[in-house]
């Protein structure tokens, strides 16, 4: 896992970590740990099934970080609308979420952490845009799990994508990871963090 930190509009250098986790308090593995000072967009991003979700169920609350999770929304649908198939209401869960994103990050909240798949470019520059309007650093933290993986992850939770849009996020991913590794993504982050499903299962922990 490599951490990666941009001045301005320079591509991103590595930087040393320590070689693990480390422990919390009773000897389990400490989560990994994102400093964000000022006002800040955290885009968890990652090919579905990766395990965003979980990464953000099990975020620390603090004061002043808002945390934006599509299942939310997902779940507020599903009350509303019983029985109706999950793949006929996808398009209003995704619409849903990213108008929250957007209505937070204008709002007071010092740090806004939200999760999409992002695996398209064209994605990632659009939440940087959305951080610089609103006077935000954006960081990206991306969880890189290996096809299989993150199929099992679909599966475990109960809705798996079809295969079609599944490859070409694949495709999309391919080479994110190794780029936050070498420092040759070439995006302006604040910051960017590569975790492997093990690592970021073990938490992500914001302190603004």
């Amino acid at each position: 896992m490599t951490l990666a930190t941009v001045p301005g509009d320079t591509p991103p250098r590595p930087l040393p970590l320590p070689s693990g986790p480390g422990l919390a308090a009773g000897g389990a593995p400490a989560p990994t740990r994102l400093v964000v000072p000022g006002r800040a967009l955290v885009l968890v991003a990652g090919v579905p099934g990766a395990g965003k979700s979980t990464l953000l169920r099990r975020l620390p609350r603090r004061p002043g970080v808002r945390v934006l999770d599509s299942e939310t929304h997902r779940d507020l649908l599903t009350r509303v609308l019983p029985g109706v198939p999950y793949p006929r209401i996808r398009a209003l869960v995704h619409l849903l979420h990213r108008a929250a994103a957007v209505l937070v990050a204008t709002g007071p909240a010092r740090v806004v952490v939200v999760h999409l798949p992002a695996t398209s470019p064209r994605l990632r520059r659009l939440v940087r845009g959305l951080a610089r309007l609103t006077g935000r650093a954006a960081y990206l933290v991306w969880i890189d799990a290996a096809p299989e993986e993150a199929l099992r992850g679909q599966t475990d939770r109960g809705r798996v994508i079809q295969s079609r849009s599944f490859a070409r996020h694949v495709r999309r991913a391919d080479g994110v990871a190794a780029g936050i590794r070498a420092g040759t993504l070439g995006e302006p982050w604040a910051r960017t963090i590569s975790l492997d499903r093990p690592t970021a299962a073990r938490g992500l922990a914001v302190t603004p």
